[in-house]
């Protein structure tokens, strides 16, 4: 299994972002897939789910009705495409899915939203 994010970067608050997945070593459509962050200081959190055919999505409250989570099972890559960023947006985000038993991370991507 092998994840690699990107699109991460600097941005405004009030702007956008589009990070993008690239999943290879699975069955890409079987699996949900998830996006996940850690702000410096904070653990963890789960930010955005998504089902292996995209039927099911569902998210942070405090993300709701500004991120949305997409897929393309042709291209095997998940998105997260993030609008009205907020200065506590910013941290290290990560794609993430659970394959035998285990659960398999990318190398993460940095947002930082500040002016």
């Amino acid at each position: 299994v092998q994840l690699v994010e990107s699109g991460g970067g600097l941005v405004q608050p009030g702007g956008s972002l589009r990070l993008s997945c690239a999943a290879s070593g699975f069955t890409f459509s079987a699996y949900g897939m998830s996006w996940r962050r850690q702000a410096p200081g904070k653990e963890r959190e789960l930010v955005a789910y998504i089902s292996g055919a995209g039927g099911d999505t569902n998210y942070a409250d405090s993300v709701k009705g500004r991120f949305t989570i997409s897929r393309d099972n042709a291209k095997n890559t998940v998105y997260l495409q993030m609008n009205s960023l907020k200065p506590e947006d910013t941290g290290v985000y990560y794609c993430t899915t659970t394959h035998s038993g285990r659960r398999w991370w990318g190398q993460g991507t940095q947002v930082t939203v500040s002016s």
